[in-house]
């Protein structure tokens, strides 16, 4: 299928463009698919909104809208003006031309900051692609919306915002290791040198999302009823409307990787629906017992990948580091690197199943941590 060719093309362009965030590229070309909505949660620096531009730059011919949300954001900069002429005649129309209802690809920065005059609208727009105001009613061209945020929501009328995009995605720093890589790529991106860009049509996308629908799920329909039971058992809030979307984004995974049925190491995709940061651990868990029973060659790539952290894997770099902090009398550089390599350490030990090699671990991060901290 020709336009899968394109659209592969264009996320390897993104992802030769950006080091180390292949995991939040490739959800998004799941999300463009499926017509689903992709949220970014990280701090600023980032790349959030330089992936979703560059993405957008690739839809030839698409209007792409980004706007930065602030509490005192107003309809007119997200909908447009009110048509003045119209308004003469007694009629409210809104004047759209050149904003988020013309657009193929919508990125909402800071989307929490929504407030409620534009929270209605904002979200029908987000989960029936359609706006409203007044009498007009406009059937939305966007092919996917993408919110980014640095926190999440604790206002419950914001919570209704969040459960709009289907996919959740942490946006972080990239370790330390690959820092010369990035280093590098962003000074080709910065002086336009990454290279001639592969393009794709709206239309191409627009035809990917119809066969999308036409995914075989027969194959796994079984086991993906056992997984939501299990979701909800260990009390993740799947909605019988969220069970049924998800199903776009096994489609989505199938026909990326040019196959007309889902095999069950689609359901990688399902790692990332979480609510809540501590439900990452919980459903890459409950989804790696799935995905890790299947070896197919026809696997998409990001099955495997940031599976559940092996603690023996993770002590071994732990006493590499700490043999070169004790054997070596390091420059102040070298010991940044080596604390940032630490925290990298930390952060994925985190995810790491309760138990015994966990508190080992743990334990041997402190100890490290206590003959850095001198130093600093």
């Amino acid at each position: 299928m020709i336009q899968i060719e394109k659209l592969n093309k264009v996320i390897n362009f993104v992802k030769n463009t950006f080091v180390g965030k292949d995991e939040i590229i490739d959800l998004l070309g799941i999300c463009l698919i499926a017509r689903e909505n992709a949220f970014l949660l990280g701090p600023p620096g980032t790349a959030k909104s330089a992936i979703v531009r560059t993405l957008s730059g690739c839809i030839e011919n698409g209007k792409n809208f980004e706007y930065l949300l602030t509490r005192f954001t107003e309809p007119n900069e997200i909908f447009g003006p009110f048509d003045i002429r119209k308004l003469k005649e007694g009629e409210l129309v809104t004047n759209t031309d050149g904003m988020m209802p013309e657009a193929s690809l919508v990125f909402l920065d800071e989307i929490f900051n929504a407030n409620s005059a534009i929270l209605n609208s904002l979200l029908l727009a987000l989960n029936e692609k359609i706006f409203r105001r007044g009498k007009q009613t406009i059937d939305l061209p966007a092919l996917m919306f993408v919110g980014a945020s640095n926190l999440l929501p604790e206002d419950e009328a914001l919570a209704a915002l969040l459960d709009r995009f289907l996919i959740r995605i942490k946006c972080d720093n990239v370790n330390p290791e690959l820092l010369g890589q990035v280093l590098l790529a962003g000074w080709d991106l910065e002086n336009k040198k990454h290279g001639k860009k592969p393009t794709i049509q709206p239309e191409d996308i627009q035809t990917l999302q119809q066969a999308c629908r036409n995914i075989d799920l027969s194959p796994i329909r079984d086991e993906y009823l056992v997984l939501i039971a299990k979701l909800r058992n260990a009390g993740l809030v799947v909605s019988d409307r969220r069970a049924v979307k998800f199903q776009n984004l096994l489609a989505a995974s199938a026909l990326i990787c040019g196959r007309d049925a889902a095999i069950l190491s689609d359901f990688w995709v399902l790692k990332y629906t979480w609510d809540t940061e501590e439900q990452i651990e919980i459903l890459a868990g409950l989804v790696d017992q799935i995905v890790g029973e299947e070896e197919n060659p026809q696997a998409h790539p990001q099955t495997h990948f940031n599976t559940m952290p092996d603690a023996e894997a993770l002590m071994k770099e732990v006493k590499i580091l700490t043999e070169k902090w004790e054997a070596e009398t390091l420059s102040y550089a070298d010991q940044n690197i080596l604390k940032d390599k630490l925290r990298y350490l930390q952060s994925r030990s985190r995810w790491i199943p309760e138990g015994e090699p966990k508190n080992f671990l743990i334990a041997e991060i402190e100890n490290l941590w206590k003959k850095a901290l001198p130093a600093t």
